[in-house]
């Protein structure tokens, strides 16, 4: 997958006219974070979600660790394809270090027929899938992913604008809390790009973000690396980017014999087409 069949991909998608393919007036989004179950084979998913109808939403966003080795045979991939729907335009896919650690990139993208970094737009909604496993080793790829930020924040006008990402890359946000304090972990050496030292999240991204909500634009970012030990977050930054996060582990802790904390939760979210208007809720896994 080259750096130039990323930005056409993007491009094409983004100058499109998308006709939904569902005839209600709401559309319904769920977004899973963490949801690997644990297994020889590191294919399967949360056994909730593996017995759960997915056809009841309109599109699916997953934060990450899908499963706990997920590329590492080309197999559960196949699996993952089978539950998820892998290739799906309403099927978001942002790659965690369970994701990606064994390789197989090549694998992940012919399965969704995407590069591991894009920006999809449809009814009034973009959404941004950001990569944080990208790093300075590859500056090309890196920085091919900072100006697909920096281009959709600078002309989008309007709508709402959700980023999606596995690991805790905001940190020092004006008001929001940094993601050690409910995620597994948060990347304090992450860096967006290598045009200069000014490259962390807060100095490179976070500022296009808060142009883009000046505008009008509702902005979202939602992470998937928690739901271990803490199950949900939201906070909204001094500027009014909101930040979420949601997560699920008890599937994998049932199966260890590890202590439960409480109950895993989704996030979902409701998309009134005929205003444009978008609400969520955390949603507890077993009422779905």
């Amino acid at each position: 997958m080259t750096i130039l069949r990323t930005i056409l991909w993007t491009i094409c998608l983004m100058g499109s006219v998308v006709v939904c393919t569902n005839a209600q007036d709401t559309l319904t989004y769920a977004f899973f974070g963490h949801p690997y179950q644990g297994d020889p084979d590191g294919k399967k998913v949360d056994f909730r979600l593996e017995a759960m109808d997915m056809s009841q939403f309109d599109g699916i966003w997953l934060g990450g660790d899908v499963g706990s080795e997920a590329a590492l045979k080309y197999t559960n991939l196949q699996y993952l394809d089978s539950l998820f729907d892998l290739d799906n335009p309403m099927t978001h896919w942002a790659l965690g270090n369970h994701d990606t650690r064994n390789g197989n990139l090549e694998w992940i993208e012919e399965f969704t027929e995407r590069p591991s970094f894009y920006a999809y737009s449809a009814n009034g909604l973009t959404v941004v899938v950001l990569d944080g496993n990208i790093t300075p080793l590859d500056c090309e790829k890196l920085n091919a992913q900072y100006n697909l930020v920096k281009s959709v924040c600078d002309t989008i006008q309007s709508g709402h604008l959700v980023f999606l990402i596995h690991h805790g890359i905001a940190i020092d946000v004006p008001g929001v809390s940094n993601p050690i304090t409910y995620a597994h972990n948060e990347a304090q050496n992450w860096m967006a790009h290598c045009y200069h030292d000014s490259s962390s999240y807060t100095k490179s991204i976070y500022p296009l973000m808060v142009n883009a909500k000046q505008r009008g634009v509702n902005v979202f970012h939602i992470m998937g690396d928690t739901g271990s030990w803490y199950k949900s977050f939201h906070e909204t930054s001094v500027d009014g980017v909101e930040y979420l996060a949601a997560g699920l582990g008890n599937g994998y802790r049932l199966q260890t014999g590890q202590t439960i904390y409480a109950a895993d939760v989704a996030i979902i979210f409701k998309h009134v087409l005929a205003n444009n208007q978008l609400t969520w809720s955390f949603v507890e896994i077993n009422d779905l």
